[in-house]
């Protein structure tokens, strides 16, 4: 070795080339190096039981939960070297974002023997669940028994149950809780701490596969609710969630299957309708105008056919098209009428052409081009009633379409089920009330918004209307019309009829209302109260309307709506009299 100054050596090892200053003073090429080479076995039985649990999660069958959860078991024994530590997996799965009890149980069941239906109730659980949520720690004793029961009082059911050393340690998907992992021996058995560190690479596989259980459970839910009822609003979605719920467990319990109650008390109804103007008369019109085409093609085809064909048969069709022609110019075409031309056209006719076209190919030119025409894809005789279908699909198409986005708005104040049905135009539903959304606070200002929120999208939907003529190959009007009853009703989910309906003898007079009124005309007089470019509410008393009334006058003041009003007597109706409406002209 060379001599060495050591404060020499410290001053380079300071500076930024120190190292290159160091191998100048202390050569490497002086030193030779001799010594052992060191082999190290890993023990990979930890990786194989990660890997285990693993292929576990990914080669589940759904509804094969117990089998899967023993190779866990088994898996976490392995990765622990003790056969005697007893392993439980306890999934936290929630309905309404609310605890509530799983149907699976991972391991030895102790958790589901303490925390479960034979012990807790579903408040009670529901209870602790979210107390431990709220605050996910982890627990472990290497003795139950010494732990402080002031300090521990939950511990007491796991004694009774003659467990020994115990830990808890909470599972985490993506920083969200999805269960448990309990660990424990029973009296005679023990583990310390370090047992616990070895489970560390596990967790996250764990996690994963109790995240998978959740998601199955939250499917079969929702397939109970499609299954059971029908396509469910968001804002009656959590009653549903309950009933499928309860159905589930029953049935996964064996115990006799019922079917929830699913009603909603005291909500206030929202009744409008928007109506295509005379449509049964304009689909009369399109009809015969159709069937007149139609017999005009018919009579020129067999007056062509008679020249080179002829038989009995074709010459009473040839008098029965006739007969046709003389009743379709008439004033009116009835529905019996209209189904025998109909069968006539369809049936007998065409029937009877196709066989001669087939026996005589001579015929098939004159046939065929008729057959042609009278094609229901495309034919020539559909042209008026394909018009008026494709003038009221744009009017119905726009109007769901407005009402789809304007169900956003309804949510945002504050949860209310909405209800299409699709008549010569559309009827809706609204119910709104402290029942549907019993989380949140309901009052008065919630029905004041809906109130002008229906009263301006019925002036709204009037203009979409009228700006749709240009793209109408028939010209066609909307009527709009509002019934207010300002009183809480009780609705209810029929699951024959997968709908809901009213509840109660009072109720129901709602309904049948609504069904009545709207073709009801103005009393003393054959005017209909409905009418384009108007908006009819129809009410009983005065105080009902006196809701409406400061709304009116805003939108009359914004124009929206003329400052002219009509207060009007209506007709009375088969068990109805008294009914009054407010007409309102639209700008």
């Amino acid at each position: 070795m060379p001599e060495l100054s050591y404060r020499e050596l410290q001053q380079y090892l300071s500076e930024e080339s120190g190292l290159d200053k160091l191998q100048e003073v202390l050569p490497l090429d002086l030193f030779e190096l001799r010594g052992i080479s060191v082999l190290t076995i890993t023990d990979v039985t930890a990786k194989q039981a990660v890997e285990n649990i693993k292929d576990v999660r990914l080669s589940r069958i759904p509804g094969s939960e117990g089998a899967a959860y023993e190779e866990v078991i088994q898996s976490l024994k392995v990765l622990v070297q003790n056969a005697n530590i007893q392993f439980d997996l306890f999934p936290f799965v929630r309905v309404n974002n609310k605890m509530v009890y799983g149907y699976v149980k991972g391991g030895s069941g102790l958790l589901f023997s303490v925390w479960g239906e034979e012990t807790l109730s579903p408040e009670a659980f529901q209870q602790i669940a979210e107390g431990y949520a709220a605050n996910p720690n982890s627990f472990y004793s290497p003795d139950i028994w010494a732990e402080s029961r002031e300090m521990f009082p939950w511990l007491d059911r796991f004694r009774e149950l003659n467990v020994k050393s115990m830990a808890l340690i909470p599972v985490f998907h993506n920083h969200i809780l999805v269960g448990v992992l309990g660990m424990h021996t029973w009296i005679g058995e023990t583990f310390d701490e370090k047992k616990i560190t070895l489970l560390d690479p596990v967790l996250a596989p764990i996690a994963q596969l109790l995240q998978v259980y959740i998601d199955e459970f939250n499917l079969e839910i929702e397939n109970i609710i499609k299954e059971k009822y029908t396509s469910i609003q968001p804002a009656v979605q959590w009653k549903f969630n309950e009933a499928a719920w309860h159905h589930l467990y029953s049935r996964k319990k064996n115990l006799a299957v019922s079917n929830d109650d699913i009603s909603f008390a005291d909500v206030y109804p929202f009744y409008g309708a928007i109506d295509i103007r005379n449509s049964t008369t304009e689909r009369n019109i399109a009809s015969k105008a159709d069937l007149g085409l139609h017999l005009n093609m018919l009579n020129k085809t067999l007056e062509a056919l008679s020249k080179s064909y002829s038989d009995a048969l074709l010459l009473e069709i040839i008098f029965n098209c006739s007969k046709w022609n003389k009743i379709l110019q008439g004033d009116e075409l009835n529905t019996t009428d209209e189904n025998s031309l109909n069968i006539f056209l369809k049936e007998e006719t065409s029937d009877y052409l196709k066989l001669i076209a087939q026996s005589h190919p001579d015929t098939q030119k004159i046939i065929g081009g008729y057959l042609e025409t009278i094609s229901e894809n495309h034919g020539e005789v559909y042209k008026h009633r394909q018009a008026l279908e494709t003038s009221m699909q744009l009017i119905n198409t726009s109007i769901n379409s407005y009402f789809e986005a304007e169900r956003e708005k309804l949510q945002e104040s504050y949860p209310c089920y909405f209800e299409k049905f699709r008549t010569d135009g559309v009827e809706y539903d609204i119910y709104i009330g402290q029942s549907i959304a019993p989380d949140r606070v309901f009052n008065h200002f919630h029905l004041k918004n809906l109130r002008l929120l229906q009263l301006s999208s019925m002036a709204a939907i009037t203009r979409l209307v009228k700006q749709l003529e240009p793209e109408m190959p028939v010209k066609l009007a909307t009527t709009q019309l509002i019934f207010i009853h300002n009183h809480p009703i009780d609705i209810s989910f029929r699951i024959d009829e997968r709908k809901f309906d009213v509840e109660g003898a009072y109720n129901i007079r709602y309904q049948m209302i609504k069904k009545r009124i709207d073709k009801v005309l103005i009393r003393n007089s054959q005017e209909r109260l409905t009418h384009p470019d108007k908006l009819a509410l129809i009410y009983f008393n005065k105080r009902d309307i006196e809701d409406y009334v400061p709304f009116v006058k805003y939108l009359q003041e914004t124009n929206v709506f003329s400052s002219e009003t009509e207060d009007l007597d209506l007709e009375d109706l088969q068990g109805l009299s008294g009914l009054k409406a407010l007409r309102l002209t639209i700008m």
